[in-house]
């Protein structure tokens, strides 16, 4: 799953949220499609972060060990694109535990 499709699923996930907020139907998109579960969009977000770490240190081992292939520059993108991705997925989960708690306090 590129990022693009990944932030086109999260902003969709949003917009539902919204509808469902607003009390309107939230099983077709506005483009007609089916929207995804907000946490299959979750889930899969974190199983991409978890990708791109493991990528990262299967490439940090194998610049370790010396094998032929494995660039120091490869090595250093590959730990910049899952340091940047885990950041983003710990801003989400801090955005989310805050809209919790915000709804927790509501006074009803």
């Amino acid at each position: 799953m590129s990022s693009v499709q990944g932030i086109d699923q999260l902003l969709g996930e949003l917009r539902s949220a919204a509808a469902l907020a607003a009390g309107q139907p939230v099983s077709v998109g506005q483009d007609g499609t089916d929207v995804p579960e907000f946490a299959q969009v979750l889930k899969q977000s974190m199983d991409q972060v978890n990708r791109l770490q493991m990528e990262s240190q299967d490439k940090q081992l194998a610049f370790q060990a010396g094998e032929p292939g494995a660039d120091l520059q490869d090595v250093m993108v590959s730990l910049q694109k899952a340091s940047l991705s885990f950041q983003t997925m710990v801003q989400v989960r801090n955005k989310l535990v805050g809209a919790y708690q915000e709804i927790m306090n509501m006074q009803v």
